[in-house]
């Protein structure tokens, strides 16, 4: 029996999540397994990635052969190169999240006025105003 390994597709439409399974390679995509060994996740930012190294490195043992997702897959693990005894890949660095709090700071500075603001205008009136009342009051006083 010719054994593949290979992914099994979960999840709603446009939202897939899949499980790594060891399957004979006359079953369909998503019909029955020999057994799961992982899984991948491609919609989560970054990519989620889980393989049990032990159960991969018996089944490629044994002659079970990877379809070729799942062979990127074991190769970004490091577990392909393990298997073939090559030097394992560097770990994978994920990029450092940028907060948009800075840019959002930097885009509303440059739309400050740069002349008299509205407020400011108001805040003129309301002195001549007061300033009115004032001489009205002194013009009652005397």
């Amino acid at each position: 029996m010719a054994v593949k390994i290979k992914l099994k597709r979960l999840g709603k439409i446009r939202s897939p999540h899949y499980r790594i399974v060891v399957a004979d390679s006359r079953t369909r995509r998503d019909g029955r397994a020999i057994e799961e060994i992982g899984l991948y996740h491609p919609v989560q930012n970054p990519s989620r990635i889980e393989v049990n190294a032990d159960r991969v490195a018996y089944w490629l043992s044994v002659g079970a052969q990877p379809t070729e997702p799942v062979l990127a897959i074991l190769k970004k693990t490091g577990d392909w190169q393990k298997f073939k005894g090559e030097p394992a890949p560097a770990p994978l660095l994920q990029p450092e999240v940028k907060s948009a709090r800075p840019s959002f700071e930097a885009v509303s500075a440059e739309d400050e006025p740069k002349g008299e603001a509205i407020t400011q205008k108001a805040k003129k009136a309301d002195k001549k105003a007061d300033e009115a009342k004032a001489e009205s009051a002194e013009s009652t006083e005397a």
